[in-house]
């Protein structure tokens, strides 16, 4: 999984904000790029 990959599943409807959220949780990508997925920092 990457940012490109989450960012385009969100974009589609795929992934809701908690499932970015998780993939923060994991590692998987930086909170600095669920603010760039999702518009809205990260914890908000």
């Amino acid at each position: 999984m990457t940012f490109e990959i989450i960012k385009k599943n969100y974009d589609r409807g795929l992934w809701n904000k908690q499932m970015v959220a998780v993939a923060v949780n994991k590692g998987v990508i930086t909170a600095e790029e669920y603010e760039q997925i999702t518009g809205e920092p990260y914890g908000a």
